[in-house]
Order: C-alpha cells, then sequence, then structure tokens
C-alpha cells in the first residue's frame, strides 16, 4: 500500500476521494490536509432510523472502505441522538419521531451490517448521545443560536415544504446543527455525506470554524434508486439488504432497471473502467449476472454468489421450483386461514397488509395460477399448495394429519 506521507501517496489519495464525488468543498484544502502527513479524520454518519442497511448505504461506505484501506482514520457516527429528531433531508412531510427503545432496537445489528464493508476493529465508534444526552437546555439554546430561521428556509427541503403549506416541526431545525456540532466534538477533518446532505455537512463547517477548529473539507456521494427505479426503500419492496440470504439478494438484482447497470457496476463494484465497458458491452442479462454476482461475492463469498446463480438460472432459466423454499403446515382440525395471511405466515411479505396488497395487485400465483381473492380460505381439504410472490419467492402450504 502506498504511504500517505509520499507526494505520490497524496495525489493517490486525492483520487480516492474524488471518485464518485459530487461535490467536493474544496480541494485546494483537501491537498494541504493530505499535505499534513498524517491520516486524516474522515468521518460518516448512520441514523438508526430503521433496523436495516441496504446498497443505498452501501455507495458511501465503499468509498469509506477504499480511504481506510488507504490508512485514514474513519470515524463513524451512529446517530442515536438526531436519529429522535429524523434528518428532514429531501423528506416532503413531517416525520415522526423515534423514541430512544426504537432507536436502541434498530441499532443492534448495525456493526454488524457496516462490518461487512468496514474493518471495524480500524473504525472509530462514537454514539453521538454521548455529547447529546450531557448538553444543558441553556447549551441547547447556545447552539440553536448559531443559525437563523431565514437560514434553515434556505434549504430547499423546507422551502418547498413552506410552499406547499406542510407542517415544519421547530426541532427538525436543530437537525443540521446537531449534525454539524458531531463534526467539532470529534474534530473531523473530512466529512462524507450523499448530495441530499451537503447543507448538513456544511453547517458543520460554520461551527467548526466557530469553534476556532480547522473547517472540515466536504464531498458528498450520489445516491441510487431503488430497482424499480424510484426511492431506495424497504417499504417499496425494491431495496436489497446487506443481510439479505445470497440467493435472495442474488434475485432481486437481476430485477434491477437495465438503464441503472452502469451507475451500478461504477458506484457499488470494484470493477475497472474498462472491465465495466467489456461487461456492459454484452448481452444486457449477463451484464445483470455480473453485477449480481460481484456484489453477492462482496457482502457473502464466492462460493455463495456461485450457489446463487446457479440457483437463479435453474429457477428461471430452467423453470424449476427451488428445493429450500419454507413450509407452512397446519392440522387438518385446524381453522381455515385466508389467502393473504398464508403469505404473510410463509414469510413472502412483510406484514398481512403488504400481503393484501401484493394478492390485490395479482403478484400471488397458487399452485402456478394468479389468485386475486385475498380472502379465499384454505384448510381442510387441501392436501399442499404451492405459493409463488412475484417471480423469485415460493412457498408451501401443507395440511397434516
Amino acid at each position: 500500500m502506498t504511504s500517505v506521507n509520499s507526494p505520490k501517496g497524496r495525489q493517490g489519495d486525492l483520487a480516492l476521494f474524488t471518485r464518485n464525488a459530487v461535490d467536493l468543498i474544496n480541494e485546494e484544502e483537501l491537498l494541504a490536509l493530505l499535505a499534513e502527513d498524517r491520516p486524516l479524520r474522515v468521518k460518516f454518519g448512520l441514523d438508526p432510523s430503521s433496523a436495516d442497511l441496504h446498497v443505498g448505504h452501501m455507495v458511501q461506505l465503499m468509498t469509506l472502505r477504499r480511504l481506510q484501506e488507504a490508512g485514514h482514520q474513519i470515524v463513524l457516527i451512529l446517530g442515536d441522538a438526531t436519529a429522535m429528531v429524523g434528518d428532514p433531508s429531501g423528506k416532503n412531510k413531517l416525520r415522526p419521531q423515534l423514541s430512544r427503545e426504537e432507536v436502541d432496537h434498530n441499532l443492534a445489528t448495525y456493526m454488524d451490517q457496516a462490518g461487512l464493508i468496514l474493518d471495524i476493529d480500524k473504525t472509530e465508534i462514537r454514539r453521538n448521545s454521548e455529547w447529546f444526552d450531557k448538553m444543558s437546555f441553556l447549551e441547547t439554546l447556545k447552539l440553536n443560536s448559531r443559525m437563523t430561521v431565514a437560514q434553515m428556509l434556505e434549504r430547499d427541503t423546507f422551502s418547498k415544504r413552506m410552499d406547499a403549506k406542510e407542517p415544519i416541526g421547530i426541532h427538525e431545525f436543530m437537525y443540521p446543527l446537531m449534525q454539524g456540532w458531531d463534526s467539532v466534538k470529534v474534530q473531523a477533518d473530512v466529512e462524507l455525506g450523499g448530495t441530499d446532505q451537503l447543507f448538513n455537512v456544511l453547517v458543520g463547517r460554520t461551527l467548526q470554524a466557530q469553534e476556532a477548529q480547522k473547517p472540515q473539507v466536504v464531498f458528498t456521494g450520489p445516491l441510487i434508486n431503488g430497482l424499480d427505479g424510484r426511492k431506495m426503500s424497504k417499504s417499496y419492496g425494491n431495496a436489497v439488504g446487506l443481510t439479505d440470504e445470497s440467493k435472495d439478494m442474488f434475485g432481486k438484482l437481476m430485477s434491477l432497471e437495465d438503464g441503472a447497470m452502469e451507475t451500478w457496476f461504477q458506484l457499488l463494484t470494484n470493477l475497472s473502467a474498462e472491465e465495466r465497458a467489456t461487461v456492459l458491452a454484452g448481452h444486457p442479462r449477463e451484464a445483470k449476472a455480473r453485477l449480481a454476482e460481484e456484489i453477492t461475492c462482496f457482502l457473502h463469498s464466492p462460493e455463495a454468489a456461485k450457489e446463487a446463480r446457479a440457483a437463479f438460472d435453474s429457477q428461471f432459466r430452467d423453470k424449476n421450483v427451488p428445493d429450500d423454499i419454507p413450509l407452512l403446515e397446519w392440522p387438518a382440525a385446524g381453522e381455515e386461514l385466508p389467502l393473504f395471511l398464508l403469505v404473510a405466515k410463509l414469510g413472502l411479505a412483510g406484514s398481512s397488509n403488504e400481503a393484501r396488497r401484493l394478492v390485490a395487485q395479482g403478484a400471488v400465483r397458487l399452485d402456478g395460477e394468479p389468485e386475486k381473492d385475498g380472502k379465499r380460505r384454505f384448510g381442510q381439504g387441501e392436501a399442499e399448495l404451492l405459493i409463488q410472490v412475484g417471480k423469485r419467492r415460493f412457498g408451501r402450504v401443507k395440511v397434516s394429519e
């Protein structure tokens, strides 16, 4: 590995910071920091607003991994305090506030998930409740006085909500200040965020200057949409979770829109530009399979990726039903169950409400035939049923004696 201290190493490190960067404020300051011949403190925050990380988070985490491998100090802020406020970035409505219990529940597996990409043993991990839980009311007032309402309303998220007459909570104004104060407390040299975070990370520069610290360099990375082109969200069913089972992960990735492949190859793999161009010049299905293999291999293993591809080909190219599908059994004397509950109990939907919606949309098949009546009941007289949801999810229902 090239030394951080050498001029050649500094130039190489600059390329690591600018790779995939959308905003960089500013390059001259970054070069001056790199010239100090020391590992830079690179800050990145994750708010546990939900329990699962997905490949949208992977874009920034991949950048952090490359910087970590180059010898820089990654400072991962777990926003257990900011999560209770809720980042208003890109939100067109007031977000519901989370309780500390909900935040702690979501945080339970964050280290394991982030550790799929970062070397956790070399990562400085801080919870921002360390300083916010100790902050007095007077100190909170002082922090809030650092910016004006007019400055906050310059942010397009808030201005759009004002124009649409959507409510804005006073507590939402605190979020950029809290994120900026994190930078002061950890003395960040650099902060990475998504493009929707630019306002927040610039607040960090302002607060550091007010505290006689050198303002952090900020750079933003692009955001990727979900599998269907909409914003990536578990609630839309278009997200790929970092901890998804390998076969499920591969199958989800194979449903990606063709037009998104180039961006996903660039942001989520380590293939060179030449390798990416060669792959994308081939058949779209093979290119997508290569993308799915690369991501599945990175988050699981080469063996798991190979097995996932073989299972996918068997199921969709050869039209075979997978062997390892969930089985739901209940006694013949048991109560009859409606279809939507069977779908939910098999784990083929995240909730009974989602199961109802999938049935109504025609996404559910019984023994190969579409079924839209979610209230249709099953039980006595039914020997065994094969339930399919979408293209990839299968389950069997068996009435036991």
